[in-house]
This record gives C-alpha cells, structure tokens and sequence, in this order.
C-alpha cells in the first residue's frame, strides 16, 4: 500500500518548525538541530506523529533568516570566527584538527561556537599541552549523537570567542562524517582567502 501523501496542514507545520528552529539558532545560540527542531515543535504544539524538517529544511531557513536580520552582522562574525579557527587549528596541529559545525558550512551567528574535531594519541596528550601552555579551559559534557562519541570535549576561549574541541581516538569519527562536513587547515584557509558575497567589494 503507497504512503499517503502529506496533508496541506503537515506541510505547513512542517515549515513552520523549520522556520522557528532556524530563528531559536540564530537568535538563542542554540546550536544542536536536533533540539532546535524538537523545541520548535513543542512550541508550535506539534503532536508526537508529525513529520519533522530535516537539518538541510533547517539551514535552508536559517540562512534566509540571517541574509534578512543579520546580513553585514553575520558575515563579520563569521569571517572573525574563521580567522580565529585557523589560529587554533594552527596552534592544535600536532593533533590533526579538523573544523566542523556552523563556522564551516557558513551559518554560525553571534552566539556560536569554533567547532573543532582532534585526534591525538591520546586525550591525555592535549590536557598536558594545555597546562604546559598555562591554557585556561574546561570540560564539557559531550553531546555527539550515535556512536563513536568523543573520549573528551573540552572548551576554551581564544580572543573572546567560544572554542569547542571534541577529542576522538585515532581514526575514530573521522569516517562518520561526510568531507563536506569537515575540513582541515589548508582547506580553512583557502575559505577565509575566498570572499562571501556578503563581505565581497
């Protein structure tokens, strides 16, 4: 038996959610789909059967939203934080950095955080280098979904902006992300040399 198609009313919650979700991570700092989504949905008194957008529904929002509300905001921001990601992609080299996250793929807000992956030897080996460089920083619970989750997730601050290091076992998680989600510090570099309309003259 085919499925049914979607009623005019799921499409438009459907949209809507979407809509809200994008809005919650623009303008609350949230940056975890999956929550914005679901928050969205309690809000919008969405029932537990219906239909949620996907992330790609999402971000498609998202970055209508900002090219609206944050156009010359959002792209300083975004170019302040790649600039800054380099930097401590630089500084962590020694344990294969990799950016991910809002700051890669172009819709990180005021509220956002440098997302950076590693893979060391060992956890350990990053906490000695940050004492040996008397480098404030905390822990943090992870919030990797599926398996394969982070041995450590540490925070930090670098020239005020939020930096979060998600610490993996060699060869761990690298291969649970699709290429276009991560990239290393050549490939970070090459974007911050490439203008965005937004900041092109």
């Amino acid at each position: 038996m085919p499925p049914r198609a979607s009623s005019p009313r799921t499409g438009t919650l459907r949209r809507e959610i979407a809509a809200l979700a994008a809005r919650m991570m623009a303008e609350d700092g949230i940056s975890d789909y999956g929550f914005a989504k679901r928050k969205a949905a309690r809000q919008l008194g969405a029932g537990e059967g219906e239909t949620l957008p996907t992330n790609a529904e999402i971000e498609t929002e998202l970055r209508a939203w900002q090219s609206i509300y944050q156009d010359e905001e959002q792209a300083e921001r975004l170019h302040e934080m790649r600039t800054a990601a380099v930097e401590v992609m630089r500084w962590l080299a020694d344990f294969r950095p990799y950016l991910t996250g809002g700051v890669l793929d172009g819709t990180a807000g005021r509220y956002a955080e440098i997302e950076i992956e590693l893979f060391p030897e060992s956890a350990k080996e990053v906490e000695i280098f940050f004492l040996n460089q008397n480098a404030a920083y905390e822990h943090r619970v992870s919030r990797h979904p599926g398996p394969n989750p982070p041995e450590a997730v540490l925070t930090l601050d670098w020239d005020e902006l939020p930096v979060r290091l998600s610490i993996f076992s060699p060869g761990a998680g690298r291969g649970a992300r699709k290429p276009q989600e991560r990239a290393r510090l050549q490939q970070v570099e090459t974007l911050l040399d490439t203008p965005s309309p937004a900041t092109a003259p």
